[in-house]
C-alpha cells in the first residue's frame, strides 16, 4: 500500500549524487552506466524502484510484485473488467455462495511441475491455519473436482469469490513446511511460482532480480529482465540519473515536479473504494452531536479544491456514503454533498451557531465554535491528510469555525482514537469488513460515539451477502442515512501515483498504471535523444 515526485531539469546533474556503492550497484544491475542508458537504452531490462525489500514476492498480500511470480484466479484488465488468469472460466450457484473455477491446463510451476486444482485447494486451506492469520475456519470449504476444477463454497464475505489480490502457491513445495512459520519461510525470498517472471536472485534490502518465464502459458514477456530496487525515500535522483526506469508509488504531490520534463510520464491508479481519507467527528462533544452541524461542516469543505491542491488527477471523484468497486468502475456512486457555504451558514444558524459580535467566530450560548483536530505525522499511508488538514482549516475559517491542528505520531493517534480523546481526527476509514470500517463506526462500541442500529443492519447485510446486486442496493440505502447524518466526513479516496521514463511502453491509467505489477504487459521503446518521435521496438512477446 504508496506514491511519488519530480525535479526541474536544471537541478538534476549537480544537486543529486548517489553514493559510490549505490552508483556501482545500479550500473551493475542495469548493465550499463547512466550515460550509456540515456544514449542506448537497454531494450531488454526494466529497473523499477519499489518501496519494499526482498520480501515483496510474498507472503504479504499488499505487495504487488507478487503478481509477476504468482497468478491469481482472476485479475482486472486495462478497462477494469474481471478477466481470467489462472482460471479460464467460472460459474456460481444462484445464491452466489458456491463458485466453480475451471483452470488453464497448460500452466506450470517454474520447476516444471503442472499447476492443478490441488494447489488452489492447498492454498485456501493454508490460509485457514492460525499461523497465517488470514481466514477463519468457517469462512469457506474447498473441494477438488478434478485436476483442473476446484469448487469453493463461501459462508461469509471475508473473501470475495472474484478477489483479484489472492495468489496461489505450490503444494508440492510447501506442504512439508510449518504454517506456524508462514511469515518466516525462506521460500518467500527465493520463490518458485507460476507467473510470467521467475526469481533469479536478491541482495537483502537492495534489490530483487527476475527473468522472463519462457514457458509462461500466455507467452514469454517482452521485457527479459526485471530489477526491483529498494532504498531510501528520496528516489527521484535515481530516476533523473537513469539508474531506474520507473518509480512505483510516488507521492502525488511530487508528480508536479516532473511535469515539465519530457522524459517522464505519470500514471495514476483508480480511486480506491476500500480506503478513504476522512474526518472523524467525536459525537460525545457538544459541538458535533447535531447532524445539522456535521452536514454544515461537510458543505463548507470544498473537496474539489482540496483534490486540486493535493495534486490529485482531475478525474478523481468526490465521494460520500458506501459503494462497491463495481459501482465505482461504472460511475454509479451516491451523489456527494456539494460545496455550499450558504447552506452551511443556514444549517449552523438553525443549530444556534451565529457570529453575533462580528468577530469572525460563531458562538452559541457564549461558547465559541473552536476545536482541535489531530492528524498523524509522517504516515506514509495517510501522507496527504496532513496537507489536507491545513486546507480544511482555512476553509472552515471562512464560515466562522476555528479548527486547531495537532500533528502526532500515528501510534499515538490510534491510542487517542481508541480512548475517545479527541474533538476531530483526520484518519482513514475502510469501506470493507476489515480494519476501521463504517460498521465499527456506527455501532454501540463506536470510537466516535455514534450508533445507528438501522445503518449498522444495512452495512452488516451488505458486507455479508455474496450477491453483488443486493449488496449495491443495500449500500444505496445505507448511503441515504449517512448523507443525512454525516457521522464522518469523507475527504477523498486513496489514490496511487507512479512514474516511468517515456521509453517504457504499455502503462495506462488507471488499471495498468503500476510498473511493478504489470511488467509482463510492458515493453521498452527505442527513442532518439534528439527528437520526440519514437521508433517502437517490435517485442518478441505480448504487449
Amino acid at each position: 500500500m504508496t506514491e511519488a515526485a519530480r525535479v526541474k531539469s536544471g537541478l538534476r546533474a549537480s544537486r543529486y549524487r548517489l553514493p559510490t556503492f549505490m552508483s556501482l550497484l545500479f550500473a551493475f544491475v542495469g548493465g550499463c552506466t547512466a550515460e550509456q542508458r540515456d544514449s542506448t537504452p537497454d531494450l531488454s531490462t526494466l529497473t523499477v524502484h519499489y518501496p519494499g525489500n526482498e520480501w515483496v514476492l510474498g507472503p504479504y498480500e499488499d505487495e504487488v510484485p507478487k503478481f509477476l511470480v504468482f497468478l491469481p484466479l482472476v485479475a482486472r484488465d486495462e478497462n477494469g473488467e474481471i478477466e481470467g488468469r489462472l482460471a479460464r472460466s467460472w460459474e456460481h450457484s444462484s445464491d452466489y455462495a458456491t463458485w466453480t473455477f475451471h483452470l488453464h491446463t497448460d500452466v506450470a510451476w517454474h520447476d516444471g511441475v503442472p499447476v492443478t486444482a490441488r494447489d488452489v485447494a492447498f492454498t485456501y486451506e493454508l490460509w485457514k491455519h492460525p499461523g497465517t492469520e488470514t481466514a477463519g475456519p468457517e469462512d469457506y470449504d474447498v473441494t477438488v473436482l478434478n485436476d483442473s476444477t476446484v469448487q469453493i463454497t463461501y459462508y461469509n464475505k471475508a473473501y470475495d469469490p472474484l478477489d483479484t489480490w489472492q495468489v496461489f502457491y505450490p503444494e508440492h513445495l510447501l506442504r512439508s513446511l510449518d504454517p506456524e512459520d508462514y511469515y518466516r519461510w525462506d521460500f518467500w525470498k527465493q520463490p518458485i511460482g507460476n507467473g510470467p517472471y521467475r526469481y533469479v536472485r536478491h541482495v537483502p534490502k537492495i534489490m530483487v532480480e527476475l527473468e522472463a518465464n519462457p514457458a509462461f502459458f500466455e507467452g514469454k514477456p517482452a521485457i527479459e529482465r526485471l530489477v526491483l530496487t529498494f532504498g531510501g525515500s528520496n528516489r527521484l535522483p535515481e530516476l533523473l540519473s537513469s539508474h531506474v526506469d520507473a518509480i512505483a508509488y510516488l507521492h502525488l504531490a511530487d508528480h508536479k515536479k516532473l511535469a515539465d520534463d519530457p522524459r517522464f510520464r505519470s500514471y495514476y491508479g483508480p480511486p480506491n473504494p476500500l480506503v478513504l481519507n476522512a474526518i472523524y467527528w467525536n459525537h460525545h462533544s457538544p459541538l458535533f452531536r447535531d447532524a445539522r452541524v456535521r452536514r454544515a461542516l461537510t458543505l463548507a469543505i470544498n473537496r474539489r479544491e482540496l483534490l486540486q491542491m493535493l495534486d490529485y488527477p482531475d478525474d478523481t471523484p468526490v465521494v460520500d456514503g458506501v459503494f462497491t468497486a463495481g459501482q465505482l468502475l461504472r460511475g454509479e456512486l451516491p451523489e456527494a454533498l456539494p460545496y455550499d457555504t450558504l447552506l452551511a451558514d443556514s444549517l449552523l444558524a438553525d443549530a444556534g451557531w451565529t457570529d453575533a459580535d462580528g468577530d469572525g467566530v460563531r458562538q452559541r450560548d457564549g461558547v465559541p465554535f473552536e476545536f482541535q483536530a489531530i492528524v498523524a505525522s509522517h504516515s506514509s499511508l495517510a501522507a496527504s491528510l496532513e496537507r489536507a488538514s491545513v486546507l480544511v482549516q482555512a476553509q472552515l475559517r471562512r464560515i466562522g469555525v476555528r479548527m486547531g491542528i495537532q500533528s502526532i505520531e500515528n501510534i499515538t493517534l490510534q491510542g487517542r482514537l481508541a480512548e475517545g480523546d479527541f474533538d476531530a481526527a483526520f484518519y482513514l476509514v475502510r469501506n470493507a469488513p476489515k480494519g476501521v470500517s463504517y460498521r465499527r463506526l456506527v455501532s454501540p462500541e463506536s470510537i466516535i460515539g455514534y450508533a445507528n442500529p438501522e445503518l449498522r443492519r444495512l452495512l452488516d447485510a451488505a458486507y455479508t451477502t455474496l450477491d453483488e446486486e443486493l449488496e449495491g442496493r443495500l449500500q444505496i440505502q445505507a448511503s441515504i442515512i449517512m448523507l443525512a447524518e454525516m457521522p464522518i466526513t469523507i475527504l477523498f479516496p486513496l489514490r496511487e501515483g507512479h512514474v516511468a521514463h517515456r521509453r517504457v511502453g504499455g502503462l495506462l491509467s488507471p488499471y495498468r498504471s503500476n510498473p511493478a505489477q504489470f511488467a509482463d504487459r510492458l515493453w521498452i521503446e527505442e527513442r532518439s535523444r534528439n527528437t520526440d518521435e519514437k521508433e517502437e521496438l517490435s517485442p518478441t512477446g505480448r504487449r
